[in-house]
């Protein structure tokens, strides 16, 4: 059984809005960042280890984990069949535990 990928709502308005507010600036930065995020987040479904533990995450057991790219760092948590994508923030913002 294959993973399904499900965003909260949270990360998808960070997300629209932050692409939205690169491509003033630069549509292509914009794209490039969609593509690449995207694409990382869509390679969790065959390795979901392949990113360390969350180092914000309290009482982790190893199955919530987080990347950065591209100036954005992405948190999700793995289960048997879904990667449930927990929040996307800018590498800038004060990192919060949860």
């Amino acid at each position: 059984m294959e993973r399904k990928i499900v965003w909260n709502k949270r990360p998808v308005k960070f997300f629209l809005s932050a692409l939205t507010w690169i491509s003033k600036d630069s549509v292509k930065q914009a794209e490039r960042i969609e593509r690449d995020t995207l694409a990382a987040i869509e390679s969790l479904v065959e390795n979901p280890e392949k990113f360390p533990p969350d180092k914000f995450k309290k009482n982790n057991t190893g199955h919530f984990r987080a990347f950065e790219m591209l100036s954005f760092r992405v948190s999700y948590r793995y289960t048997s069949n879904q990667i449930r994508i927990l929040r996307i923030r800018h590498v800038k913002q004060k990192p919060k535990e949860y």
